[in-house]
């Protein structure tokens, strides 16, 4: 079942992807080499809480922190840890708030201090794939357009598309329906309508798409331990033109080199 946000649902969602976003912008004043992913997590959650929300991912499912934190092959799903961040390292912070009943949901991957320029152009990639799949994100397209620009943007680059995880629809749900794949064809799947929202959320891997779970039940890694991106926007389809919820704005304006977008 599929369930058609009106405009003031829509508003809803852009506030608690707002406080999303300001988290996100939190996190890029303090990422650095030294820092560990837990204080990251701690930040993070007393920001929410401080802005009036309820972090969206703490014990969702028994999912342990605030923040989803998933450092170079890891993939998405990363648990916060004790271990400090490296020079070189990338990490993925995906965010969840719940304000008035409605959740908020975007990711974003950071760079840590000097990164690779094979890393940093993965991550341009993802970015702007995440960009050419939010084109397609208009009402009469379908949800295989959508895969199909992320799909099509990243490979003819030489990376590939993890399969086993993707985006969705969010709303008074972290997760519902549809599912939102990162690949697809042209005109298959199904049709975008005004009022759903979805969290389209590419995840690139620099080497093989193929994905393993690690024992502690949640982070997803890739199986020949090449680096993964991930990132992600809250998206309500209307007739024109997608109507981002989520933003970039507030890590952009901390971090303008990453700012291609």
């Amino acid at each position: 079942m599929i369930y058609l946000k009106t405009d003031e649902e829509i508003e809803l969602l852009r506030e608690s992807n707002t406080i999303v976003a300001k988290t996100l912008g939190e996190i890029a004043k303090i990422i650095k080499p030294g820092v560990t992913t837990l204080e990251l997590d701690k930040i993070a959650e007393e920001y929410i809480r401080d802005n009036g929300g309820i972090p969206g991912f703490l014990n969702y499912q028994g999912f342990p922190n605030t923040l989803c934190t998933s450092v170079n092959e890891q993939v998405v799903h990363g648990i916060p840890n004790n271990k400090p961040l490296q020079d070189g390292d990338i990490v993925s912070v995906d965010c969840g708030v719940i304000l008035n009943g409605f959740h908020g949901d975007s990711a974003y991957t950071f760079g840590v201090g000097a990164v690779a320029q094979e890393i940093n152009d993965l991550l341009k990639t993802t970015k702007e794939s995440l960009y050419k799949g939010i084109e397609k994100a208009v009402a009469g397209n379908r949800l295989g357009d959508i895969g199909f620009a992320i799909q099509n943007h990243c490979e003819a680059k030489g990376y590939s598309v993890v399969r086993e995880m993707v985006g969705h629809g969010v709303g008074k749900n972290l997760h519902e329906a549809p599912e939102v794949p990162n690949y697809g064809r042209r005109g298959n799947g199904t049709l975008l309508k005004p009022g759903m929202v979805l969290a389209i959320e590419p995840m690139i891997n620099l080497g093989k798409r193929n994905i393993v779970q690690e024992s502690d039940g949640w982070t997803i890694r890739t199986i020949d331990k090449k680096v993964s991106a991930h990132f992600e926007h809250s998206v309500a389809i209307r007739k024109n033109e997608a109507d981002i919820l989520s933003s970039f704005k507030f890590v952009e304006e901390v971090l303008p080199l990453q700012s291609e977008n």
